[in-house]
């Protein structure tokens, strides 16, 4: 299904022909990045250097992962600048810092939809308010609880309705057939429930609908409401999203953060790894994420 970092090397293949018929010739010096290794094609003749990711990048992979990773765990941009300045004594634009975040995570989530995570079924779902321009827009989120694996968002501009719950069912149902969707008491979920899972609850009775009323059970959603937490801590680090275009990407950054980056503090590991994702050992996650994500390029 994918193809791990070892052994990657063994065939180049040149940008040019697409010949692998290819031998290191020499290195390209740049001022930020080092020593590249450079390649001819014994075919076209023609140099080249391979893509790992960061293919005409002016920052080191280090500097750009690091600024990624950091920024979706709890700095903002301009935070992240400063810090760069202080002790690596790099200047970059904040601007800089937020492309390489959106950039970036778009480029690892195409990958990570061609993944199929193993999860238990048991999902906790519900639904935030996320400030955006100074709106309330709607994050919906669920959770597989025995991996801890976000398995499906939605993100949206309009307040919570049925069309926006249904879609996110439908989302839950393609990640995974449940054994059952635990949401709160709010009457949009029952009716977008039985829209995606009714045929599938006639014939298999382990497909349920568990409805937690707090008022009730004096009880809240806390396996998805820790998750909320992580998340609205650091939208609120970003002091609000400042784009409607840009704000389904961070929050996908976050996900990717949550579901392969950071070991989960209940657990000890990634979701990715309980969901039955290998993972490859080392610790710069975002560096290892890029690298497949574009080896695994079709």
């Amino acid at each position: 299904m994918f193809r791990y970092l070892n052994g990657m090397d063994d065939k180049i293949k040149c940008k040019c022909c697409k010949s692998e018929n290819t031998i290191k010739k020499g290195y390209r010096k740049t001022e930020k990045r080092g020593k590249i290794q450079k390649y001819l094609c014994l075919d076209c003749g023609k140099y080249f250097t391979k893509d790992e990711g960061f293919y005409r990048m002016r920052n080191s992979e280090k500097i750009i992962t690091m600024s990624i990773d950091i920024y979706l765990s709890n700095l903002s941009s301009r935070k992240m600048r400063n810090q760069l300045e202080r002790h690596l004594e790099t200047k970059i634009s904040h601007v800089s810092i937020l492309d390489w975040v959106r950039r970036y995570t778009l480029k690892v989530q195409r990958y990570v939809d061609t993944l199929s995570p193993k999860l238990s079924g048991k999902v906790y779902a519900d639904e935030t308010e996320i400030d955006c321009e100074k709106r309330n827009d709607v994050f919906w989120c669920s959770v597989d609880w025995d991996t801890r694996y976000i398995n499906a968002t939605l993100y949206s501009s309009n307040s919570q309705n049925v069309k926006d719950a249904t879609n996110f069912m439908n989302k839950i149902k393609k990640s995974v057939l449940p054994k059952y969707v635990q949401t709160d008491a709010a009457k949009f979920y029952p009716r977008a429930f039985r829209k995606v899972f009714y045929s599938i609850y006639k014939e298999n009775n382990n497909v349920k609908h568990i409805i937690n009323n707090v008022r009730k059970s004096k009880k809240h959603n806390v396996r998805i409401e820790t998750v909320f937490s992580k998340i609205k801590d650091r939208v609120y680090d970003f002091r609000g999203i400042k784009a409607l275009w840009s704000a389904p990407i961070l929050m996908a950054g976050i996900v990717l953060q949550h579901n392969y980056i950071e070991k989960h503090t209940t657990t000890g590991q990634l979701p990715s790894e309980l969901a039955g994702i290998p993972n490859n050992q080392g610790v710069n996650k975002w560096l290892e994420m890029i690298r497949l994500a574009t080896f695994n390029q079709t």
